[in-house]
């Protein structure tokens, strides 16, 4: 029953692209906050960032949306990672510099709010199919 249920979410993209973005920000959080404790917040965010990318890739390729659209994929990948990225980082500056807030937590703020901003992109540069809402079959 648990084992069904699981496999009917596991269909949808949505639901894949958030299972594998969790494991790709427990990686990366791992090591911003290793790099933290030699490197000031912004280059150790850029440095766990940047590795997350490469994460993200393998991920979105292979699990979540099963496929990608060639060379298309590879060139397009860090450019919505880009996005994300300076939308995080204003995130960040906004929640360190401006509110006073922790740090150490700033990172994962910035991943919730950009979280769809970022499916949205990747499906449209992975999917060979048109954007739709995903439905279980």
């Amino acid at each position: 029953m648990i084992n069904h249920a699981l496999s009917r979410i596991l269909r949808l993209e949505i639901a894949r692209f958030l299972l594998s973005g969790g494991l790709n920000t427990a990686l990366t959080y791992g090591v911003y906050l290793l790099v933290l404790l030699f490197l000031p917040y912004k280059t150790s965010y850029t440095i766990s960032y940047i590795s997350g990318v490469g994460i993200a890739y393998a991920l979105n390729r292979f699990f979540v949306f099963k496929g990608h659209q060639g060379i298309k994929s590879v060139a397009l990948l860090p450019l919505v990672y880009l996005a994300q990225y300076l939308c995080s980082l204003l995130i960040l500056w906004v929640w360190v510099e401006k509110l006073g807030y922790d740090q150490r937590i700033a990172p994962l703020i910035a991943i919730i709010i950009t979280i769809p901003l970022t499916f949205i992109l990747s499906k449209l540069i992975f999917s060979k199919k048109p954007l739709k809402t995903d439905s279980p079959q």
